[in-house]
């Protein structure tokens, strides 16, 4: 009878272990089903703007008790490089950026930094297997693969300042103006007046799609060595001036609209792309305090919004829950102390330009002093040391 009741006990054990497996299994598929729902609806907003989307891994990671730091995370300083260009499929060369900005941010010490790149950085391109300036990694590495544009820039960044960059954001211009437009604009506090004639008006080689309108003036090409002219380009303007041919600001508090705003980064001409550098960094500053004013970047569900309504206008490798995991570090993070740099060519020696007959063809560019990337690794790593 003792036998038989321990062989009872067994089955029911047996059965007991059965059930919870099949209850255990029912709960994780249950999961899977309502979570897999969930993160469908959010990820038809993200997955146009992630190139990295992995559901499987987005589910994973919302399992309690799965690790799910993002990188840099367990370090506190968590790299990300930021690249705004026209667009893809834009002529005038769409996809050339004209910012480039590592963002680093410290969750812990809140703290986060800004150091922006200058465009005419001479630099080893991957995709070329040359070099190249550094705004133009991005452009090569996309013509090889939709992607790799991001990736190439990142390992770049990495060599020049010497620091792991673990995720990617691009945006163009459409997308940076609506996203001025949809938090109502930005802030700006001129001492005097802002003007950029030339820029967008400047005359280029003629082509059949943008600079079509002739000025009956030529680029010349000549030989360097006897000064003979070899070739002659007819030089055209564009029908549709881009910030009204002429761009001015006057002085004092105004608040400027998606267009205005994107005109006044960009602008570079007549003064230098350092400027423009230090001039993107002030509207960044203004959009970040803007949205946390309207509680935007403190709400999830909002950011969600506006990013759905950039659409194809923007880019990144996070994830789902990546993003979701930096919107919760932020909005950990009180009144976070901004560190911004621009990496120029001033008293500091950072970076240089050379005489123009050492790198014919590659017209103005910068290089890093003692021709080593030194000096400018040992200033990213302690952007947050100073001021």
């Amino acid at each position: 009878m003792g036998i038989m009741n321990r062989a009872a006990d067994k089955d029911g054990l047996r059965i007991k272990k059965g059930k919870g497996r099949k209850a255990l299994w029912i709960i994780l598929g249950l999961f899977l089903l309502f979570g897999g729902i969930a993160y469908w609806k959010a990820g038809s907003v993200f997955n146009k703007v992630s190139t990295n989307g992995g559901l499987f891994q987005n589910l994973i990671s919302a399992i309690p008790g799965v690790n799910d730091e993002v990188k840099g995370e367990s370090e506190d300083r968590i790299n990300i490089v930021v690249l705004g260009m026209r667009g893809a499929n834009i002529p005038g060369g769409g996809t050339l950026a004209d910012t480039i900005m590592v963002v680093s941010v410290k969750p812990k010490e809140n703290k986060v930094s800004m150091l922006s790149i200058p465009r005419d950085l001479y630099v080893d391109n991957p995709a070329l297997g040359a070099k190249s300036k550094i705004n133009a990694v991005y452009a090569y590495g996309e013509q090889k693969e939709v992607g790799q544009g991001l990736e190439d820039m990142k390992k770049v960044l990495e060599d020049v300042t010497g620091l792991p960059v673990h995720y990617g954001v691009v945006i163009n211009f459409k997308g940076f103006s609506d996203l001025v437009d949809a938090i109502g604009g930005v802030d700006v506090d001129l001492q005097q007046p802002f003007s950029e004639p030339l820029q967008f008006n400047e005359a280029r080689v003629c082509d059949d799609t943008v600079f079509t309108v002739p000025t009956g003036e030529f680029e010349i090409k000549k030989n360097k060595k006897n000064g003979k002219i070899t070739a002659q380009y007819p030089l055209c303007t564009n029908p549709d001036l881009e910030c009204g041919g002429a761009f001015n600001l006057p002085a004092g508090k105004q608040t400027l609209n998606g267009e205005n705003a994107l005109c006044f980064v960009r602008a570079r001409k007549s003064s230098s792309d350092f400027d423009r550098a230090r001039r993107q960094q002030l509207v960044i500053q203004e959009i970040k305090e803007k949205a946390l004013s309207l509680g935007t970047l403190t709400d999830f569900s909002k950011i969600s919004d506006m990013l759905d309504s950039l659409g194809n206008n923007a880019q990144t490798d996070m994830q789902l829950w990546e993003m979701k995991k930096m919107f919760e570090l932020y909005k950990g993070m009180v009144d976070p102390q901004m560190y911004q740099r621009v990496l120029d060519d001033s008293s500091e020696g950072l970076l240089y330009f050379p005489p123009a007959e050492m790198y014919p063809g590659a017209g103005s560019i910068l290089l890093p002093s003692g021709d080593n990337y030194d000096k400018i690794r040992e200033m990213a790593q302690n952007i947050f040391s100073t001021k």
